[in-house]
């Protein structure tokens, strides 16, 4: 597992995938077939992830690498670690919060904040500002 924690989220360079909770099991009982479940159908990276965990096996001497597909229980923004949520909040996006909470500004903490457009740079994000410091931001959205 810990080989896994160096494999980073195309899309959110600042994750890994174990940041991201993606990593559902590791067998090695014969070879090592890594189960991963993507955080939504159809996300583009799943591939790349995919192909990126095979190869770092490979550069550590596995040769018999399987990557099987987990679809449920399906992903869900709660499996992001603490670690992953304090990543977010560093690299200037707001990590996912329960629907009944506001969103908090990565850089100022102010929970006077606003969304701008349901749509960010990717699929999981909406594009927010703080009313406060006038940043603009990105949220990562809960699925």
């Amino acid at each position: 597992m810990e080989w896994l924690s160096q494999v980073p989220d195309p899309e959110i360079p600042v994750l890994t995938i174990t940041d991201l909770g993606i990593v559902r099991d590791v067998d090695c009982s014969a070879g090592v077939t890594v189960s991963l479940t993507p955080t939504y159908s159809g996300c583009p990276a799943t591939e790349a992830i995919e192909a990126s965990v095979a190869a770092t096996l490979q550069e550590h001497g596995v040769d018999d690498v399987r990557i099987k597909r987990v679809l449920s229980p399906p992903w869900t923004t709660d499996w992001i670690s603490e670690a992953g949520r304090k990543k977010l909040t560093v690299y200037g996006i707001a990590p996912p919060e329960r629907r009944d909470r506001p969103i908090a500004c990565p850089r100022c903490d102010s929970s006077n904040t606003e969304l701008v457009s349901e749509f960010g740079s990717t699929a999981c994000k909406a594009s927010y500002r703080c009313i406060d410091c006038l940043e603009p931001f990105e949220y990562f959205k809960c699925l």
